[in-house]
């Protein structure tokens, strides 16, 4: 395994990223695949741009992409040599990464124009699954999986339409992270379904996937399906203290292994503090079917009209035979489908208005290699049985391999509630987010708390969760009814809150709606550090019961409820 951590400590320690790139050619030399790479790039003109990459959250860190995104100076070919031209500027999502001080090693294998799930349907062969060889590397994102499950760099950019960043991941074992439509710029992708795809980011941690898309993320003005995300949006924070978790009914469960593995995941969460709600999914599971059977192959074949109509004998025979299918298709039909992917779209916000998050299985199971030739068709549909529908009702998604691989699915740029629950599913604590400039920190102590009666009141004004805390051992809680009130006092304890991070000019509105004898003054923590938080007034909790002892207002609500 390579991770961004461990090449941040190699370069701490004095490595130069020519050091990593030299060890980051040489794990690809020993991997010894050579279905893996399109195009790797020239090892003196790597080296060079290492000894001159900027300063950079990511800096010295190697990465590689999947082939239909484009790299300025390097052929894009889609999986398909006769369609390849050489792109005259990085795609969006690379110049990014670069100018975050990462370094490009090369263009890797996929599903011939990202259409398929299981990394077999490309001219180059199938790179080979780090995991198991007998399996399919899944796909359509096959050798941006397998490099980094290979160890040969910590993280890579796939793409997603149907489940081609999720279900890789699965396959391999690593974190696949399916931002929210429109969050990361596709221009310079090449098209499988244009109102659908997504950029992806597979890595080891979800910490790792997350702190890559926030380096990604952002809006274009050229790419008119780019999307401006909420002012407050983060790629990952702390696993919510509480969450609400929907799972589908038993009987839209398939599975060909792993059952046991999902229950198991599920008694995780469960020990996490989730509630755990039963849902029906069968109108997302009847809209995904419509994603290969519908208007959307349509799309396909309208990106690629010219190559399926003059010149077939360029595509491998099943992407052939898949984008014919389009050019029968009907415009009355299409709207049929549009319609119904918006009646999905509306049961979806029903369902996130209810929950935090949905559970499913990434796929049933991960066919052979040899199971996936004999039935190209039918067992690569199968593995998007639980992925096609997410970008049709424009949900965000990060698979994991938690048990034999499960999927949290949240609404559109959700990505922090999404990825803090996975993390906490691994067991992989993600670091505090930073506050930024323009942020303030405040420690709730009472009825502001997550999963409390007014903790709406802090979201509502963008605030996010950071972390939980103690106060320094100096101050004393009083029960005031329907919320605490904490004084200052050297001779008082230790008090649980959790700190929340609101845009400052949040803070006048939430003051505004907390009643006397209640009112924010600094805090001290049990780190040393000082933060806003609530405090009360010493003639307004004169006479009201003393619940110190108790440690916080949590401990005093279970009491009370006892």
């Amino acid at each position: 395994m390579t991770t961004i951590a461990q090449i941040r400590a190699r370069i701490a320690a004095g490595a130069t990223p020519r050091d990593i790139a030299r060890e980051a050619l040489a794990r690809i030399v020993a991997w010894d695949d050579p279905a893996l790479f399109i195009t790797l790039r020239d090892e003196a003109a790597l080296l060079e741009e290492a000894g001159r990459l900027p300063p950079g959250p990511l800096h010295g860190v190697p990465f590689v992409v999947k082939d239909n995104i484009d790299v300025a100076g390097l052929p894009t070919t889609a999986a398909c040599p006769d369609f390849a031209y050489v792109a005259g500027a990085d795609a969006p999502a690379v110049a990014r990464l670069r100018a975050a001080g990462a370094l490009m090693l090369g263009k890797v294998n996929l599903d011939q124009f990202a259409t398929g799930l299981n990394g077999t349907r490309s001219p180059h062969g199938t790179p080979r699954n780090a995991r198991d060889a007998a399996l399919v590397p899944g796909g359509s994102s096959s050798g941006s999986a397998s490099a980094v499950a290979a160890g040969i760099v910590a993280f890579s950019l796939g793409t997603d339409t149907a489940g081609s960043g999720r279900v890789p991941a699965m396959a391999q074992g690593i974190v696949g992270l399916k931002p929210s439509l429109g969050l990361v710029p596709t221009r310079g992708v090449v098209p499988a379904c244009r109102s659908l795809d997504c950029v992806s980011v597979f890595a080891h941690s979800v910490a790792e996937a997350a702190a890559v898309l926030e380096v990604i993320a952002g809006p274009d003005g050229e790419d008119p399906y780019s999307r401006q995300f909420p002012a407050s949006w983060r790629a990952a924070v702390p696993c919510p203290l509480r969450f609400r978790l929907a799972v589908p009914l038993a009987a839209h469960l398939e599975f060909d292994e792993g059952a046991e593995e999902f229950a198991a995941v599920l008694a995780r969460a469960e020990a996490m503090g989730a509630e755990i709600v039963c849902v029906d999914i069968s109108p997302f599971l009847a809209i995904a079917r419509r994603l290969y059977d519908g208007a959307w192959v349509a799309e396909r074949t309208a990106a690629l009209r010219e190559w399926v109509t003059e010149r077939p004998a360029s595509l491998h025979p099943v992407t052939r035979t898949i984008l014919e299918g389009g050019l029968h298709r009907l415009a009355v039909d299409a709207f049929d489908d549009v319609h119904a992917a918006a009646e999905a779209r509306l049961l979806a916000q029903r369902l996130f208005a209810g929950s935090d998050a949905l559970l499913l299985p990434t796929a049933p199971g991960i066919p052979t290699v040899a199971a996936m030739l004999a039935d190209p068709v039918g067992a690569n549909s199968r593995l998007g049985t639980y992925t096609n529908f997410v970008n049709l009702c424009d949900l965000s998604a990060v698979a994991i391999p938690a048990g034999a691989g499960v999927t949290l699915v949240g609404p559109a740029f959700a990505e922090a509630r999404i990825c803090g629950i996975a993390a906490g599913l691994l067991g992989e604590p993600l670091p505090a987010s930073q506050i930024e400039p323009g942020e303030a920190a405040l420690l709730c102590i009472g009825a502001h708390m997550s999963g409390l009666p007014l903790n709406g009141q802090v979201t509502a004004l963008g605030g996010r969760f950071l972390r939980e805390a103690r106060t320094a051992p100096e101050y004393r809680l009083f029960d005031l009814g329907t919320r605490p009130g904490m004084l200052r006092d050297p001779g008082g304890a230790a008090i649980a809150g959790e700190v929340w991070v609101l845009p400052q000019a949040a803070i006048g509105p939430l003051l505004a709606a907390v009643p006397p004898p209640l009112g924010f003054g600094s805090v001290r923590l049990e780190d040393g550090s000082a933060v806003l938080g609530f405090l009360a007034e010493a003639e307004g909790v004169r006479g009201a019961p003393e619940i110190t002892s108790l440690g916080g207002w949590r401990a005093f609500q279970a009491r009370r409820a006892a």
